[in-house]
């Protein structure tokens, strides 16, 4: 149940083979992960990695989650074991589970370590282009024995987003600026799954090179970047450039209020905040009166 370097756990894996029966996988984190079988009592730890085990058919295998986690509706009937402030260690060691699946992203490293301390097999998660959605729920189908399930959803997940990306490849591009909060301005760069989602909608995302996936932004360099479309998740953060009435998204009309839920959660649901952002992104082309191919 311990997590190896890259060399250690290839070799592990081998020296396990012919029991078959331990599941050696590599998680998100580029990190080997060993479970003697599949795993029972899973603690999910991110709202994607619930949404993730059951679209692959592992959701009555767990056995709690966080506050935030409400996909699918019997998700909200688990017991809860942290939210935003945190996780309680208590609480997940009282579900004795045989995994918890967390974010890279979202949530404290030293618990994670403690839990592994404790003995407990932590996957960690990490989807930052929409592919690796595919190739994680493949991953959790390993640990928990739905394989063919899990495979049946990473397809029907590829076949999907294959299909959006020959929709819109054509489509004319819009520079786009993303804005996740007002105070400070937070925005997402290509490195983020929701950088993807623009792209693949034909957006050209203005801070798109930054290095960090949510890098902090000011006023002077939105409005130096000049937009010609702003997506937020509330109406009072678009209204904010009220004041600049010469930015190209102001004075087009073309600011919109997109489905935060559906796009800030790396799950399978993403491509339904795809299919979102792409028909807003059409309205805006229309806006500016540009022909749609």
């Amino acid at each position: 149940m311990a997590r190896f370097g890259r060399a250690g756990w290839l070799l592990l894996a081998l020296l396990l083979a012919p029991a078959q029966a331990a599941i050696v996988v590599r998680d998100g984190a580029g990190q080997g992960l060993i479970l003697p079988s599949a795993a029972r009592r899973i603690v999910s730890l991110s709202p994607h990695a619930t949404e993730m085990l059951y679209a692959i058919g592992a959701g009555s295998r767990l056995v709690a989650t966080v506050d935030y986690s409400n996909y699918p509706p019997a998700a909200r009937q688990l017991p809860r074991v942290g939210g935003y402030s945190g996780v309680s260690l208590e609480a997940v060691m009282r579900q004795q589970p045989d995994l918890v699946v967390a974010w890279q992203d979202g949530g404290n490293p030293r618990e994670l370590e403690r839990l592994r301390q404790l003995g407990v097999p932590v996957f960690i998660s990490h989807p930052l282009q929409l592919e690796d959605i595919a190739s994680e729920m493949h991953r959790l189908g390993q640990l928990t024995a739905t394989q063919p399930q899990a495979d049946a959803a990473a397809s029907r997940y590829r076949q999907r987003l294959l299909q959006l990306r020959q929709r819109y490849a054509r489509r004319p591009p819009l520079t786009v600026f993303y804005q996740i909060s007002s105070a400070p301005i937070f925005t997402v760069s290509q490195r983020s799954f929701m950088g993807s989602v623009m792209q693949l909608c034909g957006g050209r995302n203005v801070f798109g090179g930054l290095a960090q996936a949510a890098p902090q932004v000011s006023m002077e360099a939105v409005v130096a970047a000049q937009p010609q479309v702003i997506l937020a998740g509330r109406a009072d953060i678009l209204r904010m450039w009220d004041r600049w009435p010469a930015l190209p998204a102001v004075a087009k009309a073309t600011r919109y209020v997109v489905d935060e839920d559906l796009l800030t959660i790396p799950g399978p649901r993403l491509l339904d905040g795809a299919v979102a952002m792409c028909a807003t992104l059409d309205t805006a082309r229309r806006s500016l009166g540009l022909t749609l191919d």
